[in-house]
This record gives C-alpha cells, structure tokens and sequence, in this order.
C-alpha cells in the first residue's frame, strides 16, 4: 500500500511536466493538445454510465481487439461499451471502426483525482485492459469501488518482466486485483506467475491478434487505393514492396536495400507507411535527399514512374497489404521489437521481418514452423534485405508457399474472442449483470 501511495503522490507532482510533455509532442502532432481535458479524466459528454470500458492503447490494439469488441456489442445491446485510447491514431481507428455504435475517449492519465473523476462520470460495471497496460492507481480505484477487473491478451516479455521486477512490490497487488488475467501463451502465462499473478487468476486464452478478418470497408479501400496504383491495363504492372509501420532508422535501411534492387528492378515500386503520423514529413525528406522520386498519399496523385509511394494517411494499411506483392514489417530492425505480421498474412502475403520480433516470440515461432515467414539476422540489414527481396521477385511460387502457410497459421490458431468473451459473461453473471 505504502508503494501505491508513493507513485500516487509522484504522479500528482509530475503532473506539469506531464502536460508539457504532451504540448511538447503537439509540436509533430498537433492532436496531442486537443482534447487535453480527457487527459484529466473529464469523459467527453453525453456518455452513458454503468456499461464496459475496454482501454486499447494504440491502433494495433484497436485492430486485434476489433472481433472481440463486436462480439460484445453483439451479447451485450443493452450496456454502453466504451472503448479508450491513449494516442491520437488509436483514437482514429476506434472512430473508423466503430463510428458512435460505441462511446470513445481517452484513458485519463493515472492520477488520483483524474481517475476519481473518469470513473465518476463512467462509473463502469467491468474494465478491461490489454497485454501489458497496467495502470496501478486506476486499477486500485476499481478494485476499491468493485469494478470488474479483466487483463485480456496478456503479455510480458522477458525483458519486459525484468523490468517489472524491479518495482515488484507496486506491480505484484496491481495484477491481483484482476479478477482474470487472459494470457497470450503458456509462457507469458508463466512470466504473469513469475512476477507474482496468483495462478487461480490466470488462463493461457490465446492471441486476439489472430481473429482478424477482412471487411468490406477494407476491401472498398482497396477499390479505392487500386485506382491510384493501376491506372492503364496496358502498362506493365509494376511489383509492389510494401514496408509497413516502420520507425526511425528502418527507412534508412530499407532505402539502401531499395536502391540496390532498382538496378536489376528499375520498375518495382516501394510503398513506405511510416508507423507515427508525425514523421510523415521527416521520411518524405530522407527520400527525396536519397535522391528518389516520391509521390505522397495524402496527395490523392495517380502513381507514374515515381520509384516511392508514401502512405501518409491513416487507416488504410490493411488495404494497402492486400495490393502488395512483397510486405517487409517495420520495428523489426531495431529495439522496438516488431509489428503484427499476421495482418499482411490474412492476404496470403509473403512477409520479411528484421531480427528483432520479440514482441511476437510464439507467433514468429508458428510461423518459423511452418516456413510461412523470413527473418533476417542482425549482420548487413541492408544487403541481406536487398537479397531476400529478389529472391522472392524471382521466384513467384516461393512468394505464393509462404503467403499460403502464414495464412493457414492465422486460420488454425482463432478463436481467443470467443473465449475472451466467456470470461466477461462469466464475470457479469457473477455481478448481476444481464446481457
């Protein structure tokens, strides 16, 4: 308890410089300064009370959690289902997927007075977290207050739990205040053990990020992208390399390995999605200081000779994966431990990934399995990058095996929604609650 005191009062006197942090990341994003006040718990009106609140952090949460949320929304018409974000982007998709069928604002920051107020004003029957979002003060208060606590799709890397190690004492009553903790895999189950979950709360439930499927709002964006790309019938269709969400330093390799394959494929073309709208301007720079063409997204051009098609826009990669040829997953080349691969994979897409995934240890392991994914080492990124590629470009029926396998690894491995959505009708019965 004392520990939780402790953060309570550290968060309250960080609270400034909190605030000048995010007014401080407006400057790239001018997002960051709108709504501030949600920041503060002040939950944007008209809301309904008494519902579920399920806290997505970013847009890759948003997807994963996009099949389980329309479950809920299907079992429970009567509650309000309130979905929180903790970004701008993530606040757009929840827009984009699920328009006003669900209430929308950001999580507040965890501080006594603005989760008091969040909760006053929401006063939710169940909230929900996901994979490693553990929010000590908040979920206290719903302890306290007798809220239903879920943690779904949980994760916890090694390094991750060595972190939280560290501060075991304030994060050890924050996990056992859960009334369940849905794991991703046996072995993040066994990490949520190690750092001190008691075993009765915890259940290996399966990855949401496999149930994801197309709709038909991707497959009119796809329409919609297509005219863009494909203008004449006549022309030669050029090949398509995507590199998706990618971070500082990923361009730059991926460029050097770009410039390497146009000598032999002067008409393959390099789709860059970066993975933060802030640094659409900064990548559109190294591009053209590359000394190559470039065409912008947000300029709604038809796509020529230009060598780079910058994807700055929002909300429509998935779209973008099914016109590719060839997917290369970005963070994967340095700390940030990579993004979901299984996304390009529902488009039977041959997909490359650097040597860092250990955000996805169990899935890059299935996929391994099944010979469904590349992986490069840590030594020359970009030359090996350069060779995988026109391996894949040369030889069409390798592109079509591992599409196909890693799409038979999404298939096999669905279902955590549903047995996510068992957990939270079992926890609502046992309050009284009615769907």
């Amino acid at each position: 308890m004392i520990y939780l005191l402790f953060y309570r009062i550290l968060l309250l006197l960080l609270l400034p410089l909190l605030l000048i942090f995010l007014l401080i990341r407006s400057k790239s994003n001018k997002a960051y300064r709108q709504r501030l006040a949600e920041r503060l718990g002040f939950f944007p009106k008209p809301y309904q009370q008494g519902g579920i609140v399920v806290h997505a952090a970013s847009v890759g949460e948003v997807i994963a959690l996009k099949s389980f949320i329309e479950k809920l929304l299907l079992n429970y018409p009567d509650l309000a289902i309130t979905i929180t974000s903790f970004t701008p982007t993530g606040s757009a998709q929840i827009t984009k997927l699920f328009g006003d069928r669900v209430q929308h604002g950001y999580l507040p920051l965890d501080i006594l007075p603005c989760t008091a107020l969040f909760l006053h004003r929401l006063q939710p029957k169940m909230m929900i977290f996901m994979e490693t979002e553990l929010w000590p003060n908040l979920i206290a208060q719903c302890a306290q207050q007798n809220i239903k606590l879920l943690l779904i799709n949980g994760r916890l890397s090694k390094k991750s739990l060595t972190s939280y190690q560290k501060i075991g004492p304030l994060i050890k009553p924050c996990l056992n205040h859960f009334d369940k903790i849905l794991t991703q895999s046996q072995e993040n189950l066994s990490h949520f053990l190690q750092l001190g979950a008691q075993a009765s709360r915890c259940v290996n439930s399966g990855n949401l990020k496999f149930d994801i499927s197309v709709n038909a709002q991707v497959m009119a964006k796809k329409v919609e992208l297509a005219k863009l790309l494909f203008t004449d019938e006549r022309q030669e269709q050029r090949s398509i390399w995507l590199v998706a969400s990618t971070h500082d330093g990923d361009e730059t390799i991926v460029l050097t390995a770009f410039k390497t394959l146009l000598s032999q494929y002067p008409r393959l073309l390099l789709v860059l999605v970066p993975r933060h709208p802030e640094r659409f301007a900064q990548v559109a720079k190294l591009c053209l200081e590359q000394g190559l063409s470039l065409a912008k997204r947000s300029e709604n051009t038809v796509i020529n000779n230009e060598q780079v098609w910058l994807l700055d826009s929002l909300g429509e990669l998935m779209a973008a994966f099914a016109l590719s040829d060839i997917v290369t997953m970005g963070g994967s080349f340095n700390a940030v431990g990579g993004h979901n691969p299984l996304e390009p994979a529902l488009f039977n897409k041959p997909v490359i990934v650097g040597p860092n995934m250990s955000n996805f240890n169990e899935i890059m392991q299935q996929l391994r399995q099944a010979d469904a994914i590349v992986q490069l080492t840590a030594d020359e990124p970009s030359h090996q990058l350069a060779k995988e590629v026109s391996v894949l470009l040369q030889q069409p029926e390798r592109q079509k095996s591992l599409g196909e396998n890693a799409l038979k690894v999404v298939l096999a491995n669905q279902g955590a929604s549903e047995k996510t959505l068992a957990q939270v009708q079992a926890l609502l019965a046992s309050n009284g609650a009615k769907s």
